[in-house]
């Protein structure tokens, strides 16, 4: 399993148009295999940062979506969409795997 992680840095005069990019890439990550976590926008401090959260089974699995994302019309569109409302200024993206707690082997009996 492999968690993408992008950090947006935006125009803060155009977080509107970044949210419907947002909702306009959450269906379209789910429809090539990956789970969106969503979007977050500037609450509190930083009012130009936002978050994006998405995982795919392997990152094999994220290269086949990246691939195949570059000729799905829709992906186009929400791509030409973040350019013609320049909302995002730039973006890093990076990837993260889970730990999860160790099993807890199964006692003899109780206690």
């Amino acid at each position: 399993m492999i968690t993408i992680y992008i950090r947006y840095i935006l125009d803060p005069t155009k977080l509107p148009e970044f949210e419907q990019y947002g909702r306009q890439w959450m269906p379209l990550v789910a429809k090539y295999g990956g789970q969106h976590h969503g979007y977050f926008l500037p609450g509190e401090g930083a009012n130009n940062v936002a978050l994006a959260l998405f995982t795919f089974e392997s990152l094999a699995a994220y290269e086949d979506y990246r691939l195949r994302s570059q000729q799905d019309p829709a992906c186009q569109a929400a791509f030409r969409y973040a350019d013609d409302t320049r909302c995002i200024l730039s973006y890093e993206r990076s990837f993260f795997r889970p730990v999860f707690p160790a099993a807890v082997p199964a006692s003899g009996g109780e206690q």
